[in-house]
């Protein structure tokens, strides 16, 4: 039987949750949307770099394939939005910019002019993009799936929402890894493909907008931001999150103890108060 009055009492949800052994890829999925609101699946992104493991994935769940190359953005919002797990192997990438973060192919003179736009000169524009960080070679494929669904443990776990629905998600990080300043960094021309790698190299997470690239080609509903965490790094977060949740009464950073992730009525207008009556 379902108790629908509990996962509605955001205390008693978070009690539920943290009275469990170990919180599953699912109860992390479910906090986001029924604590932070959030609409998408995150994305589970594993990169693959020999036969065997990806066999071991293609024979653990139903996957499909793309009919055309895409775009590793177009993958990331099948999965996102739609729920697909989706195996792209290197030659079915459709975007240069990822093919050279993924370690697909060198700095050619094609990746120098898709930053042109960008830069004073082709001078700077090569200078820039020899700061991204890039995959070892060998990825033979990369893999995306909704976390819930992902037959794998991700490398990299990529998200999108409201820009104050990241800011709690990273303040729930620093206090669960017990960071502070929480470091974000924006690339030109490579948000969610150079945003996963250098998470998964560097082993830091990271809230970041988006490219024009995966504006217009990643298909971005409503102008979120990107939220991209490494695969481990999700769980204590979210522990963390639910922890605070039973202390506060509510996931709400701007008016403490609200169960609204940020009720922004009236800008906290001290005149706008309720309460229980008194008893004559």
């Amino acid at each position: 039987m379902i108790e629908s009055e509990l996962f509605l009492d955001d205390v008693a949800f978070a009690k539920a949750m943290l009275a469990k052994e170990d919180l599953s890829n699912a109860d992390l999925v479910f906090t986001l949307r029924n604590l932070l609101r959030m609409k998408y699946y995150p994305v589970a992104v594993k990169f693959v770099y020999s036969e065997d493991e990806l066999e071991k994935i293609k024979k653990a769940d139903k996957y499909k394939v793309g009919v055309h190359p895409y775009t590793f953005c177009h993958n990331v919002a099948a999965s996102r939005v739609r729920g697909d797990i989706l195996i792209s192997t290197r030659d079915k990438c459709g975007c240069t910019n990822a093919k050279y973060v993924f370690g697909g192919k060198g700095l050619d003179e094609g990746e120098i002019k898709s930053h042109l736009k960008y830069t004073k000169d082709r001078e700077q524009a090569e200078r820039f993009i020899k700061t991204k960080k890039v995959m070892p070679e060998g990825m033979i494929a990369y893999v995306t799936a909704p976390l819930h669904k992902a037959p794998y443990e991700p490398d990299v776990i990529h998200g999108m929402c409201e820009v104050l629905q990241a800011y709690h998600l990273g303040n729930d990080w620093c206090a669960a890894f017990d960071t502070h300043p929480f470091t974000m960094t924006m690339t030109m021309n490579s948000s969610v493909c150079h945003g996963v790698v250098s998470c998964h190299l560097s082993q830091k997470p990271n809230i970041t907008p988006m490219c024009s690239s995966s504006y217009t080609a990643g298909k971005t509903e409503q102008s979120e931001i990107n939220w991209i965490w490494p695969g481990t790094h999700l769980k204590p977060t979210i522990k963390w999150m639910l922890e605070r949740t039973m202390r506060d009464g509510g996931v709400s950073f701007p008016r403490t103890g609200e169960t609204y992730p940020g009720l922004d009525v009236c800008k906290l207008c001290a005149f706008w108060v309720y309460k229980e009556p008194k008893e004559d």
